[in-house]
């Protein structure tokens, strides 16, 4: 099964099985946030526990 391109580029799978992404707010409308807030959401994050068997399957890993 080939690797889905859109979740190849969004995802990064770690050893401990967890699966990193970026935060979603820091393209448009910037100048309503808080410098704390886009600092924030600057930084990665971990799959929440119930998306991480779709993200895998879409990475190609069993």
């Amino acid at each position: 099964m080939k690797t889905h391109s859109g979740a190849k580029k969004r995802f990064r799978l770690k050893p401990g099985g967890k699966v990193k992404r970026k935060k979603r707010g820091l393209r448009h409308i910037l100048v309503n946030k808080s410098s704390s807030v886009k600092r924030k959401l600057g930084m990665m994050t971990h799959v929440h526990e119930s998306n991480i068997k779709e993200v895998k399957r879409l990475l190609g890993v069993r």
